[in-house]
């Protein structure tokens, strides 16, 4: 989402100064490592907040950050469920 954010500010002439994004999530690792089978081997929940500092308004940060909600991939590849094929290459 860094780049989104880095873009979306470029596109609309927004100098960042700053940009952090903190990220937590809720998540029981004995899913995880597979000690219990009933539990879920994934994140129940995922939480972020963003941080960001530059020479636009808090009305035009709200803006960047609605267009990011909307077009990043991150956002979308969480949200939705999408095919996932692995490829094991052993060397």
């Amino acid at each position: 989402m860094t780049v989104g954010y880095v873009a979306q500010c470029a596109l609309r002439g927004i100098t960042l100064q700053s940009l952090e994004i903190e990220t937590e999530g809720d998540i029981d690792l004995t899913g995880f490592l597979g000690l219990d089978p009933q539990i879920a081997n994934g994140y129940e929940s995922l939480r972020y907040t963003v941080r960001i500092r530059g020479d636009g308004t808090k009305e035009q940060f709200a803006q960047v950050h609605e267009a990011v909600m909307a077009t990043s991939p991150n956002v979308y590849n969480l949200a939705n469920a999408v095919g996932l094929k692995s490829t094991l290459a052993v060397e």
